[in-house]
């Protein structure tokens, strides 16, 4: 997502201009009936398209999805009337409701569906369909999915895909979309804004807001129109929490977007094929690792750089149906720390600074250069070291130099997914780098085969279980219980102002990503009688 940044002359015209289009507004009462304006999140950069990537995070909102999930993330039926997985897990039939048609008034059938996921799997993005042999039209309302290999992560890509029509997609779909959601796209202002509207053709509920204008604006300039009421929902940072908004209430949504150090496993010495280097001797010592787990002090972290909104973070997938709960571990425990250390050979010298072996417990923690709250992170938690004799310096680097550095050195990174297919990008000896995910080069037999179970299961329950024995399996895993391969920190707290009188309902634990997410219910939003 790209976020226009504003001066702050700009955002006094813009407020000036809103105000001037929507005539006085009294914050204690709805604005219009069925209107809504948000600034929730900066414009996409590929557009509304769902076979390259849109509606990922969040309601495709234009689109609908085979499957759905609910708050507590159990499978509902959107378009799918119902769904079998065959025994071996390898082909999957799904039957289409008959009453589903597109904005325009065509009828949505099996071949729209099978024209989708085709589209998906040649588009080369983001979306993963290489598992997928082929498709095939049962009946005009029935669709077979056949996969090379079982894979229980199958069912996320159902639910997340927004279906396109064959009959109206070509090169400029993602400006134009057409699709069979609550709400349809009637203008798009680049840079600026676009407007949506109820979709007469919907064959859900209908949403309670007919209108609504999602602003692209920068943090200071959505903060600005909520303070001059002319914006009903805007998404927010922890700097700007604690200032009350007359007419504004603050939501705080839980999320797993985290926030974690990724240390390199594996002994320096290595290149990757393009030169990089690979490892660490530092961070390839488990007793560094397993102590930074241990003494490291969450909740200072939540309370301090996130001034409080946010919680501690102990995995990838805290709190969702895979996350294995017996990885959370006691924290801010210096003293166990040190003996940590200390029982591996790792002593302080005269600069208090530990050594093993001639080697320094010292390394350099990289952060994107710009990203103010992972720069907060690494400088709280290099203070936090020094009185365990570990040296932490923090430093800024682009993307592109974290791209080359990543291998060689801890990096604060952060993740975040309702897919519990992250969890095997990040810890499979499979994907030791590739792209961003397993960058540190972590590898254990035992997890890769819970992870491998996991990924073959036929069902939700059973991949569930293996996905928690990959974490911890009481002797060996993943988490700061086992291998310890990274330092999860925090997840953030995702933060709206919204109208007062305005209920959004509950919501799902957010992914990475603030601002789109929200819109994930937003058919169910309304006034608040």
């Amino acid at each position: 997502m790209k976020i226009k940044k504003l001066t702050f002359m700009t955002i006094l015209i813009f407020v000036a201009l809103l105000a001037g289009c929507r005539g006085e507004s009294d914050n204690s009462s709805p604005k219009k009936d069925d209107e809504l304006i948000l600034a929730i999140g900066g414009e996409p950069d590929e557009g509304f398209d769902p076979t390259t990537g849109w509606g990922r995070y969040g309601s495709p909102l234009f689109q609908s999805t085979l499957l759905t999930y609910d708050k507590d993330f159990n499978i509902q039926y959107d378009l799918a009337t119902d769904y079998a997985v065959s025994a071996d897990g390898l082909k999957w039939t799904v039957e289409l409701r008959k009453d589903a048609t597109f904005s325009d008034g065509e009828a949505l059938t099996a071949d729209d569906v099978i024209f989708t996921f085709e589209t998906a799997k040649s588009s080369g993005s983001i979306i993963d369909l290489s598992n997928l042999e082929d498709l095939h039209k049962v009946d005009e309302y029935t669709v077979e999915f056949n996969l090379k290999e079982p894979e229980s992560t199958f069912i996320y890509l159902l639910v997340s895909t927004g279906i396109v029509p064959e009959h109206a997609y070509g090169e400029n779909y993602n400006e134009n979309p057409i699709g069979s959601g609550p709400y349809q796209l009637v203008q798009w202002d680049k840079g600026q804004q676009i407007i949506v509207e109820e979709n007469p053709n919907y064959y859900g509920d209908k949403p309670y807001f007919k209108k609504m204008t999602f602003l692209f604006l920068s943090e200071d300039a959505a903060f600005a129109a909520a303070k001059a009421g002319e914006a009903d929902v805007v998404s927010i940072q922890p700097a700007f929490a604690d200032e009350e908004v007359a007419g504004m209430k603050l939501i705080q949504l839980e999320s797993v977007d985290n926030r974690g150090i990724m240390f390199p496993f594996e002994q320096a010495g290595g290149e990757t094929e393009e030169g990089a280097p690979i490892g660490n001797d530092v961070t390839a010592d488990i007793a560094i690792r397993k102590a930074i787990n241990v003494g490291v002090d969450r909740q200072k972290l939540v309370g301090g750089v996130l001034e409080g909104f946010g919680t501690p973070a102990y995995t990838v997938a805290d709190n969702l149906p895979w996350w294995n709960p017996e990885t959370t571990i006691d924290d801010n425990n210096l003293q166990q720390a040190r003996k940590i250390l200390e029982d591996s050979g790792w002593l302080e010298n005269e600069d208090g600074i530990r050594e093993k072996n001639g080697l320094s417990a010292a390394f350099t923690l990289l952060y994107p250069a710009g990203d103010q709250i992972r720069q907060s992170l690494s400088i709280t938690f290099a203070e936090m070291m020094r009185p365990l004799g570990i040296h932490v310096i923090p430093e800024g680097k682009s993307w592109n130099d974290l791209e080359y550095l990543m291998y060689s050195n801890p990096v604060m990174m952060g993740w975040g997914s309702h897919d519990p297919l992250e969890i095997y990008n990040l810890y499979s000896s499979e994907t030791r780098g590739v792209g961003y995910y397993n960058a540190n080069y972590y590898s254990n037999p035992s997890v890769d085969d819970y992870l491998n179970k996991a990924l073959r299961a036929t069902s939700e329950s059973e991949a569930n279980s293996y996905w928690k024995k990959a974490q911890w399996d009481g002797e060996t895993g993943f988490s700061a219980q086992g291998d310890a391969p990274w330092a999860w920190l925090v997840n953030l707290d995702h933060l709206y102002l919204i109208d007062e009188n305005l209920e959004i309902g509950e919501q799902k634990i957010q992914p990475h990503g603030h601002g789109w997410p929200v819109t994930d219910f937003i058919e169910q939003w309304h006034w608040r009688e």
